[in-house]
């Protein structure tokens, strides 16, 4: 099949014109990043045959978006809905593609691994919080195969905490459940066994992924915006966490029973 070889050098191109875009208005103050970067999130998806349909409003300013994750799209589906900033683990930066795409949209790398990370990476998270951007987290802490919305981690959600101490006077913080699920292929709904089409865990390589979505295509990517939480620090962050977790999970599994809100919208 020829497909990937019109796809994949596209994808590089339209990457490459965009960072290049980015470099130009860093260096001579340029508005229209956030613009510029959705327009593309949106070719690409388009490119990818990716049909992001999205229910409910993101809300902007200083909220901190916590998301289930499934895939290496989750970054261009979400970002092709709203302008947005993310938490990622830090092999995504190395990725093809995909990680010149999060670096630019400033994405905040965090090494896992390291639990020291969590306070430095906190700290940034707040201060873009503070600054008046929409940051999402991943706060499952890794991807998984779809099927199910894994247990949150708490550690990063004292950013929430950190930026409101940074707030300036009259600066409301919020926290807004996101659930996405990818639900059909070829407007044929998936079952289990063939979520692993879009979904990337695990051990699998990056490279053959990307190659076999290529070929396959055509999904519905599905976005659910939950109502916002608002935060003013006394609740406690593990409560909260368990709260967004189950908004998080309902909306995830009504999704993947053709349940979605109403108010539909398409990227």
């Amino acid at each position: 099949m020829l497909r990937p070889f019109f796809v994949l050098p596209a994808f590089a191109l339209l990457t490459t014109l965009l960072t290049v875009w980015f470099w130009l208005a860093r260096v001579l103050h340029l508005p229209g990043t956030d613009t510029a970067a959705l327009v593309y999130c949106r070719v690409i998806c388009r490119l990818l045959r990716v049909r992001v349909v999205s229910h409910g409003e993101p809300r902007q300013g200083c909220v901190l978006v916590v998301a289930n994750h499934t895939s290496w799209l989750d970054i261009l589906v979400i970002s092709s809905v709203a302008p947005v900033m993310f938490v990622a683990k830090r092999e995504v930066a190395a990725w093809p593609l995909i990680g010149a795409t999060a670096k630019m949209r400033g994405t905040i790398f965090v090494d896992r691994t390291q639990r020291r990370q969590s306070k430095a990476a906190n700290a940034e998270i707040a201060a873009r919080l503070a600054s008046g951007q929409p940051v999402v987290l991943f706060a499952e802490g890794t991807s998984n195969d779809g099927n199910r919305v894994l247990p949150f981690r708490s550690a990063l959600f004292g950013a929430a905490r950190d930026a409101l101490a940074n707030a300036s006077d009259g600066q409301s913080i919020a926290l807004q459940p996101l659930s996405l699920a990818y639900t059909t292929q070829q407007g044929v709904p998936m079952n289990r066994s063939q979520r692993p089409i879009v979904a990337w865990y695990g051990d699998l390589d990056f490279a053959p992924h990307l190659l076999h979505f290529v070929r396959r295509g055509v999904v519905d990517a599905v976005l659910v915006w939950g109502d916002p939480v608002p935060y003013d620090g006394s609740a406690d962050r593990k409560d909260l966490m368990k709260r967004l977790e189950s908004d998080v999970k309902q909306q995830h599994g009504a999704m993947l029973r053709g349940l979605a809100r109403a108010g539909e919208r398409q990227a």
